[in-house]
């Protein structure tokens, strides 16, 4: 009888032991063994090459590979243990100390001259690193010796506590350190990065790769090495050229991937039926641009224009406007509404927030005059209503609101996630405007898109430019448009660092110069990463692991300081996500109406919010946020006549990779170079994985920085693939694969834009 080889869809616990798989499942989500293969190694160790000791953070969690150089045990103060400590070093001269409290014993193995993997979180003690109690992995001559931490349980075995696969034979781990490359997985606390290598190299070993997903011509075109081979040098390298060949093939599979995904929503999308919404003559968007008191750029007519020939076609629009802060966003999309308005549809405006619900609301109705009271005494018999509809609004106010959009009396629709609840009926529901995209998540935009009877236009905007390769992968979907000009009148920002810690009298020449702002009739913002009082900080950025690093500064704390200190006498008002809609909103109607000199506030206002007066903005704890953030802050300022100044106060020391970014962003108000900025310095998966699908990404070599050429030229292969086989009826295993690297929720997102 014959037995099948074990394959990439074998479950682990079948190759590495029920415990390990276990481990595998729960610390990293790994189920299977084609799961573990594509666990890449996220960095490759060499003896005495890329180590890089010397420039360890404190609190970074790392593996480092290092030769033991010395080890002493001393008693503790009070007698009643000891302290090993182990000096670590590279050919570098970086050196670091391990410590192991009461395990004296381990100078039997830790001896002068091994060289080992070490891993753990750097601390600090007596101004000297250190890793305490290190998980590790000794090299040489001799094989592994003890891990620390994985005590043997399986007498000759060597299976850990955790039930860890047998221990590779001295031969096969010396090979692999003196082998030069040397794998280090991104790991867990319970599962180190040598423990990985351990189930990786079984894995390798047993299981059979005779299939490959990745059609023949494409793989002879790319000149790409087939994937049993790919997988084995991107685990094993028996080369550095052999392992970039086979990151070339493995990120060519993500890319691929990706784009067939894309390419198969647009094709299906472009079928699917939308009610026509064409331009009207005489109707109420030509009354609006004819009253306009200023001329619109040329970059607003043109992506105008784009917009006016989507909503006139049969299927539905599905395109993203990215523009710079202040770019006229808003005036494009309220032509875009009008139109469909002329059509004898609604169209819907969703805000992140009720600031900027009410924020649009007013200042749409400002715009529009006469052509948003429609039913009014004064309003125009050819305009419409514009309803504004928020969880606070008061119950009567609500009814009103529900009862106009569901006659369809209301035209335009203004609001915040209370537009997705049950028993909001629109009576026609033709465009969905989605402000800000990034503050959503996909089942949102996906209920508001199911109120209409057929699929609705959607335009996506972001004021957080986009780069090429990350519009291309992750809104590969929809239409691009983007407005690059600012409008005439907008003045010109300036950006600085104050170094609070350094230089403390430059924090206090910031809080004189605010004060002098204020004397010159203008207004200014402060900004604080947290709202205060309480744990539960749900506008404040995503918390880190600070370790010693106080917490972040927070409104409630710093406003009566600032009040009672060095803004004295000044009219200060407050503003946070806790505060009830109502006072929200007469705090901001206040600041506009220059009732207010000082606002201080968390990120509620970080997009939207338009007040010309306002030429002066402090960010504190300004590395605690990100880069797109700090640009959108910034923009709340300098929108007037006068100019507009920015200073991002922060504790960050100089040269760190915090204040780097922030120099970063003082340098220059180019959105577009700071998107780029913004990518380098995040996770590929931020952009690409959880951030935006709310599930792990599958996509692990794809670089949105260094493969922009090959996101292309996957994208144009997989066009050229579906016009014969749209489906992929033909080619089985490439779909199986497709859904293995796309996953259902990815697939789901990128339909959903």
């Amino acid at each position: 009888m014959t037995t099948t080889a074990p394959g990439l869809d074998t479950p682990l616990e079948k190759l590495v032991g029920a415990k390990t798989a276990k481990a595998l499942s729960l610390h990293l989500d790994l189920e299977t063994a084609g799961d573990l293969l594509h666990h890449f190694p996220r960095r490759y160790d060499q003896r005495g090459e890329h180590t890089a000791i010397r420039s360890l953070s404190i609190g970074e969690e790392v593996t480092i590979l290092g030769q033991i150089l010395s080890t002493s045990v001393r008693r503790m103060r009070d007698r009643r243990g000891n302290i090993l400590e182990v000096m670590v070093g590279d050919d570098d001269g970086g050196r670091i100390k391990l410590t192991f409290f009461n395990q004296g014993w381990r100078e039997r193995d830790l001896k002068p001259g091994q060289w080992g993997l070490f891993a753990g979180k750097v601390g600090e003690f007596r101004h000297e690193r250190q890793l305490a109690h290190p998980e590790y992995v000794l090299l040489g001559a001799g094989g592994p010796e003890r891990a620390g931490g994985f005590d043997d349980a399986g007498g000759s075995e060597g299976v850990s506590e955790i039930g860890l696969i047998p221990a590779p034979d001295a031969a096969a781990e010396v090979e692999e350190f003196a082998g030069a490359l040397i794998p280090i997985y991104p790991a867990a606390k319970a599962l180190p990065t040598w423990v990985i290598a351990r189930c990786v190299r079984v894995v390798l070993d047993t299981v059979a790769i005779t299939e490959d997903p990745m059609p023949s011509p494409i793989r002879a075109e790319r000149h790409l090495m087939d994937l049993a081979t790919a997988l084995r040098e991107i685990h094993r390298p028996s080369s550095l050229e052999a392992r970039n060949s086979a990151r070339k093939r493995l990120a060519w599979d993500e890319a691929f991937a990706v784009q067939l995904t894309l390419a198969q929503r647009r094709m299906r999308a472009a079928q699917s039926p939308a009610k026509p919404r064409p331009q009207r003559p005489g109707g109420v968007r030509e009354k609006f641009d004819a009253q306009l008191p200023f001329t619109l750029t040329a970059g607003q007519i043109e992506v105008g224009e784009e917009l006016a020939a989507d909503l006139a076609g049969a299927h539905p629009m599905h395109r993203l406007l990215q523009g710079e802060v202040g770019a006229g966003k808003t005036m494009v999309a309220l032509r875009a509404m009008l139109q469909v308005v002329d059509a004898g549809g609604q169209a819907v405006l969703l805000a992140p927030t009720e600031v900027l619900a009410a924020q649009h609301h007013r200042s749409m109705l400002k715009m529009l005059g006469p052509l948003g009271r429609a039913g009014e005494l004064d309003g125009d018999p050819d305009g419409t209503a514009v309803a504004l509809l928020t969880g606070s609004l008061p119950a009567a106010e609500k009814r009103r609101a529900l009862a106009e959009i569901a006659a369809g009396r209301a035209g335009l629709v203004i609001g915040t996630h209370a537009l997705l609840y049950d028993g909001i009926d629109f009576a026609d529901l033709g465009l969905v405007v989605v402000d800000e995209q990034h503050r959503f998540g996909v089942e949102q935009r996906d209920a508001l898109r199911a109120k209409a009877d057929q699929p609705p236009h959607l335009l996506v905007m972001t004021a957080t430019p986009i780069p090429r390769t990350v519009a291309m992968t992750v809104f590969g979907d929809l239409e691009v448009s983007t407005l690059a000009q600012l409008p005439g009148g907008r003045s010109p920002i300036a950006s600085h660092v104050v170094p609070a810690a350094e230089k403390p009298a430059f924090l206090d020449r910031a809080w004189r110069r605010m004060v002098e702002e204020i004397g010159k009739g203008h207004q200014a913002y402060i900004v604080c990463p947290r709202i205060g009082d309480t744990a539960a900080e749900e506008d404040a950025p995503p918390a880190e692991d600070d370790g010693d690093r106080r917490p972040p500064l927070a409104v409630t704390e710093v406003a009566p300081l600032l009040a009672e200190g060095p803004l004295k006498g000044l009219r200060i008002g407050v503003l946070h996500g806790r505060l009830p809609a109502d006072e929200k909103d007469a705090v901001m109607r206040r600041f506009a109406a220059a009732d207010l000199d000082v606002l201080i506030a968390t990120t509620v206002i970080e997009v939207g919010v338009d007040v010309p007066n306002a030429t002066m903005m402090v960010i504190l704890d300004a590395d605690r946020f990100g880069v797109s953030q700090l640009h959108q802050l910034r923009g709340r300022v300098g929108r007037g006549s006068a100019p507009g100044l920015c200073l991002l106060v922060t504790e960050a020391i100089e040269a760190s990779p915090a204040r780097e970014r922030l120099d970063a962003v003082a340098s220059t108000t180019d959105g577009f170079r700071l998107a780029e900025i913004d990518l380098e310095q995040r996770r590929e998966g931020d952009v690409l994985g959880s951030a935006q699908s709310g599930r792990r990404s599958h996509l692990k070599l794809l670089s949105l920085l260094r493969d922009g050429d090959m996101i292309n030229e996957a994208r144009a292969a997989a066009e050229r693939l579906l016009v014969d086989d749209p489906e992929l009826s033909g080619e089985p295993l490439l779909a199986a694969a497709i859904a293995n690297l796309v996953t259902d929720a990815r697939a789901e997102y990128l339909d959903k834009g």
